[in-house]
């Protein structure tokens, strides 16, 4: 195989699997009333405290956009506004308790949805397929949002 041929054997293979686990997202954020996007948000937020701007910049959203989607959040009562401890000018993105409960809930809920197809695995190629990926997911890609598309 060429290099060319095996890294469209590569792309494939990441779109193919983004494809069947945006589904399986897809899927679990609809059973909770939430979006794709809304899941992301859920996500990222469990383990960081990124200011809108970074966030906008991960999810590719314009700042708007960003901030209706995080206000519908804030009105379920799963994330919250907060000034930045250095810069009194920025603002946070926090996660709740009810926020963080719900994403721990969601987590399980994909894990289980996605376990008959990483049970295929034995414990070492979990392991190596995580490293794997890795270096391919970090850092993670910034998008930047295109004029006038909005999720």
């Amino acid at each position: 195989m060429t290099s060319e041929e095996s890294a469209d054997a590569l792309v494939d293979g990441l779109v193919r699997s983004a494809f069947q686990i945006m589904g399986v997202l897809t899927r679990i954020g609809a059973e909770h009333d939430l979006s794709l996007t809304q899941l992301r948000v859920l996500g990222i937020l469990r383990d960081q405290r990124p200011r809108m701007s970074d966030l906008a910049a991960l999810l590719g959203l314009d700042k708007s956009t960003l901030s209706g989607l995080i206000g519908r959040a804030e009105r379920r009562g799963l994330l919250t506004r907060s000034a930045n401890p250095d810069d009194k000018r920025v603002v946070d993105v926090l996660i709740t308790d009810a926020g963080r409960d719900l994403a721990g809930r969601l987590y399980q809920d994909v894990r289980n949805a996605l376990a008959p197809a990483t049970g295929r695995l034995d414990a070492q190629q979990r392991r190596q397929l995580a490293e794997l990926l890795e270096p391919v997911l970090t850092p993670p890609l910034t998008l930047t949002p295109r004029p006038g598309v909005q999720d």
